[in-house]
């Protein structure tokens, strides 16, 4: 019998990243969902022509707007050697989720201070970046708009031990992005690593288009 255990799973995971705390939260899915919906739209660069001229329907503004809705699952009672887990159940898990959408404190507090010193203009702060990682042709910058929490069980202490979580994520492109922002150079990487492997699918698809014709 074979000894090999074989490949080891990657994990898919959402990265939030701060120039202060270069790793702010790292959350990486404790099972891999079994599916992923991704919904893109066309961003034309829409407008009549002039004098009456018709559109160019085919121009682009940018790259289609993306999002992806996935559910992710966590559960303490497979952690039982984690002593964070058995202490305090998947509630780890899912405040460093949900800390992706909150403004950091110490800059709430800051401009609490600057506005009772008078200061009219207050910047609001910004979430950390946020990388969806699903493997490595895959690392997207995003924005997490929105996602539910189902808590389904829980501990002597009421802390959730199993929970469900449907996310649902804005992928953030070129035409988000300003150019000095890392995730921009980030989205065109994972665009030109896409163009290069749809090219690898130019000689199955010539050939199935060749056999076709020949059929005829």
């Amino acid at each position: 019998m074979s000894t090999n255990p074989g490949p080891r799973l990657l994990k898919g995971a959402l990265i939030g990243l701060d120039p202060l705390k270069p790793l702010a939260s790292v959350i990486v899915f404790q099972y891999n969902p079994d599916t992923l919906t991704r919904r893109l739209t066309s961003r034309q660069a829409g407008g009549g022509g002039a004098d009456g001229a018709k559109p160019e329907v085919l121009r682009l503004a940018g790259p289609p707007r993306e999002t992806i809705t996935l559910s992710v699952e966590v559960d303490a009672e497979d952690q039982v050697t984690d002593p964070i887990a058995f202490a305090l159940g998947v509630y780890p898990a899912l405040s460093a989720l949900e800390l992706l959408l909150y403004p950091k404190s110490d800059r709430v507090i800051a401009n609490d201070v600057l506005a009772q010193l008078g200061n009219i203009e207050i910047i609001p702060p910004e979430a950390p970046m946020t990388l969806f990682v699903w493997g490595a042709q895959r690392v997207l910058p995003v924005h997490l708009t929105e996602f539910s929490i189902t808590e389904q069980a829980y501990d002597t202490l009421l802390n959730p031990v199993q929970a469900k979580i449907d996310l649902t994520l804005a992928v953030l492109s070129t035409a988000d992005l300003k150019m000095t922002d890392p995730g921009y150079a980030i989205f065109l990487a994972h665009q030109i690593a896409k163009e290069l492997i749809g090219v690898s699918n130019l000689i199955p698809a010539a050939q199935s288009v060749a056999s076709a014709l020949k059929l005829q």
